[in-house]
């Protein structure tokens, strides 16, 4: 996580059971000095399994949104405004959609009511392979354009399955896959990095 050097970082299955599952997030947390933020899909009594944040803005207003379809594995997104070092405020939903394509169409379809007209971010595995999918022409004509970079498997990555969004256009500077001996080793996934200019 710390040679990221990221303000913001948002990750999916979170799960130790050695460390009773999104306890682990504290770790992490403490580990790089950034505040957490957990949204846990699944809770269970032997620890709790899902998304979390790691940033270093003040976070507000956090919402939790359930994007499971009935059958299917739980699934959900976090819902954060975040209040920048500068005074801005960007909103930022991280998810993890689901593996089948009508999964990925209704969870799609609900996070994009959830934007604002503020500055925004959508980060996470979106595990859409389909480039030409409905999903990702629905995000394309909110968000405009976003690099489809190869994350997994994480060596010898061919499908671009995590993805950054942002919004206004224009503020993307540049997008590039972390890839070294640690990232590696560390996820199945590569780490997706994007450098951001409001």
């Amino acid at each position: 996580m710390n040679e990221l050097e990221a303000d913001i970082i948002a990750l999916q299955e979170v799960d130790a059971p050695e460390h009773h599952g999104l306890q682990l997030l504290h770790w992490l947390s403490e580990e790089t000095k950034m505040r957490a933020i957990a949204g846990p899909t699944l809770v269970e009594h032997k620890g709790h399994y899902g998304n979390a944040v790691l940033t270093r803005c003040a976070a507000h207003e956090v919402r939790l949104l359930d994007l499971t379809l009935v059958g299917c594995e739980p699934r959900g997104a976090i819902d954060v405004d975040l209040h920048c070092d500068d005074g801005r405020i960007m909103q930022l939903i991280a998810t993890h959609l689901g593996l089948r394509p009508a999964e990925r169409r209704y969870q799609v379809e609900r996070l994009l009511t959830r934007f604002g007209t503020k500055h925004c971010l959508l980060m996470g595995d979106l595990n859409e392979w389909f480039l030409w999918g409905s999903p990702l022409r629905w995000i394309k004509a909110i968000f405009g354009h976003s690099p489809a970079l190869p994350t997994f498997p994480a060596f010898s990555p061919v499908l671009a399955l995590d993805r950054i969004w942002v919004r206004p256009p224009g503020t993307l500077v540049r997008m590039e896959v972390h890839k070294t001996k640690l990232s590696s080793r560390a996820s199945d996934h590569l780490p997706l990095k994007a450098v951001v200019e409001w």
